[in-house]
């Protein structure tokens, strides 16, 4: 488990780097006439949309992992949410968050 929570842990911290790498992209777009034709505004504003989209994407996987910190404390990391049985141990290699077995992911 130790391992686990290291790994976990390890992902939050390269989280936090891409967000402050991520900032410069999600700020708002500044409308210049002189120095941006509507091509570069409209480049701009989807370039700020993709990163606010992965902005959200890490948010929501800094939640799978912190649920996955709080399983290992209470002591059911590695047993599926849904039904209970346990997670293969190369799913859980693959994605230490993962919360759900292949099974129940399949939707069986």
């Amino acid at each position: 488990m130790i391992d686990r929570r290291i790994a976990l842990n390890d992902r939050l911290k390269a989280l936090d780097a891409e967000d402050a790498a991520g900032l410069d992209g999600q700020k708002t777009v500044e409308l210049d006439q002189q120095a941006v034709g509507r091509l570069s505004r409209m480049d701009a504003l989807q370039n700020q949309a993709m990163a606010q989209a992965q902005a959200r994407r890490r948010q929501a996987e800094r939640q799978k992992i912190a649920a996955a910190l709080t399983r290992i404390t209470e002591g059911e990391y590695g047993y599926c949410t849904d039904c209970g049985e346990e997670i293969a141990p190369a799913r859980l290699a693959a994605d230490p968050a993962i919360a759900r077995c292949l099974e129940c992911t399949r939707g069986g």
